[in-house]
């Protein structure tokens, strides 16, 4: 199993087994699934850069939304695989991030998106500028736009 990997800016890496309640009747994981793994991937990233979201919406009143996306599949991963997900920034604006996203097993494919994330006030929902800190933490770790 590989370690999840300290913050860089080629990225982060997560691991991820897959469990028989992330696959569909076909025995391999459920599309929507990935967007999970995606999350969790994103999550724990913000938390190694010191950023805990359920304090930072008590402190600031900001949190994260996902406010698009776009993922392709291109290979199946099944039940028990060991899968590593990978977390890179593309863009980060005042009020927004820009991920791209792949799912490997065995440095094998299985799926890879573009995850758009934007602060907003928790009340309104309306954006917001994302707090000086985070922005901070997160703006040496963009990279250039690439391909996915």
């Amino acid at each position: 199993m590989q370690a999840v990997s300290a913050p860089t800016p080629s990225g982060f890496t997560f691991p991820v087994r897959v469990y028989y309640e992330d696959t569909d009747a076909g025995g391999v994981v459920y599309y929507a699934n990935y967007l999970k793994f995606f999350e969790r991937a994103r999550t724990e990233w913000l938390r190694a850069l010191g950023v805990d979201q359920s304090l930072l919406a008590e402190r600031t009143g900001a949190i994260f939304v996902v406010r698009g996306l776009e993922v392709s599949y291109r290979r199946p991963a099944r039940l028990d695989d060991m899968l590593v997900v990978h977390a890179r920034i593309e863009r980060l604006g005042k009020a927004s991030i820009d991920f791209i996203q792949t799912c490997e097993r065995d440095g094998e494919l299985m799926a890879s998106g573009r995850v758009q994330v934007g602060c907003v006030d928790r009340t309104g929902l309306r954006p917001t500028a994302m707090p000086a800190d985070v922005r901070t933490a997160l703006a040496p770790l963009v990279i250039a736009p690439s391909g996915i």
